[in-house]
């Protein structure tokens, strides 16, 4: 994977699109208020601190909880997975910020029913220390607490870039499949250090990919977070309106998804007669329409390695606010994630 870059910036002519906005300070809290009131039947909306918690007639004394949490804009990660058979509690911090120590101190109490709390963390520094800040909090309080780092991002591998990157692979796409296996493993009544175990082995066998045709524009701000030429695309970004470690020239979909599978595929060591668990994510503004042939290109590459899809998420379930783009993440299947990938779940994004 080539790690140079340009970024040649032409002038801005263009404008960022328009938002529904009220107060940028504000805008967080009042999205969590609407996206509770939205969905009453399966959250509420703690404030002071904010977080969501799974809605009370949905509670169980004695089951593992499950919370998880990083900047806004990236919905519906995390808030819109609360719920049976996914998240007991997700905590959003501002746009593309870390939620405070505090913050996860408090979902994690609330969460707590008698059996521990397992953190699910993306692979950032911020969310790293502040969970963990959280943790030491929570324990001082009597309650058990597991954290299971998710770091997919195969453009951020130090093996892969040859770069010191600091604190390694970004997590990114993959942390949907830990939050789906795991949140069903503790529904059905896993331990603690059980349904932990489970979200390392996943996250340890996970890798993912992005690239982007657009970048994203923050809330009240005129400007995308970066310039793209029409004739490029920006290979290996993350998902909060950085730049990539490449650009490209834009192709085919057939081609760019190559570009994005084939690395992925090496990385997570599947071959001829495997099989995978897919994500084919749309970064936020990818139509579905554009969604689905890329699901398709996906498929192609994989069946040219004769590697199957035993079970898949095609849509947009992390997201980079406006962000137009494509991510694919891959896990190697096997029995147990496939029963736990269809094992029932209920939340205001995922119902099955």
């Amino acid at each position: 994977m080539s790690v140079t870059s340009t970024h040649r910036s032409p002038p801005r002519d263009v404008p960022g699109r328009r938002q529904f906005l009220n107060d940028r300070d504000s805008f967080v809290h009042e999205a969590l208020e609407g996206f509770a009131l939205a969905h009453r039947d399966l959250v509420s909306l703690s404030s002071d601190p904010d977080f969501l918690l799974r809605a009370p007639a949905g509670r169980r004394p004695g089951k593992t909880a499950l919370v998880a949490g990083g900047g806004a804009g990236h919905e519906p990660l995390h808030t819109g997975f609360v719920g049976a058979g996914m998240l007991d509690a997700a905590v959003p911090g501002r746009v593309f910020t870390s939620p405070t120590a505090l913050q996860v101190a408090a979902a994690t109490r609330a969460a707590h029913t008698g059996a521990g709390v397992v953190h699910v963390v993306k692979n950032y520094t911020g969310d790293v220390l502040n969970f963990r800040i959280a943790a030491e909090i929570a324990h001082d309080d009597g309650v058990d607490v597991e954290q299971v780092l998710v770091a997919d991002d195969l453009a951020t591998d130090p093996a892969v870039t040859g770069l010191d990157s600091g604190p390694g692979r970004r997590g990114t796409t993959a942390v949907l499949v830990v939050e789906k296996v795991c949140g069903a493993a503790a529904e059905a009544g896993a331990p603690l250090a059980d349904v932990a175990a489970l979200g390392r082995r996943v996250a340890a066998r996970a890798r993912s990919l992005s690239l982007a045709l657009s970048a994203p524009t923050h809330p009240g701000e005129r400007w995308p977070s970066f310039d793209l030429p029409a004739d490029e695309v920006e290979f290996g970004v993350g998902i909060h309106g950085e730049r990539g470690v490449d650009r490209r020239p834009f192709a085919p979909a057939a081609d760019l998804v190559e570009q994005l599978v084939a690395p992925v595929a090496d990385a997570v060591e599947v071959s001829r007669g495997d099989a995978v668990l897919l994500v084919v994510d749309g970064l936020g503004s990818t139509h579905p329409l554009e969604l689905s042939l890329a699901y398709r290109e996906v498929v192609r590459v994989l069946d040219r390695r004769g590697v199957s899809v035993a079970r898949s998420y095609l849509g947009s379930p992390v997201t980079a606010l406006d962000t137009a783009g494509l991510s694919v993440a891959l896990v190697p299947a096997d029995d147990e994630l496939v029963r736990l990938w269809d094992a029932p779940v209920r939340t205001p994004a995922w119902t099955r």
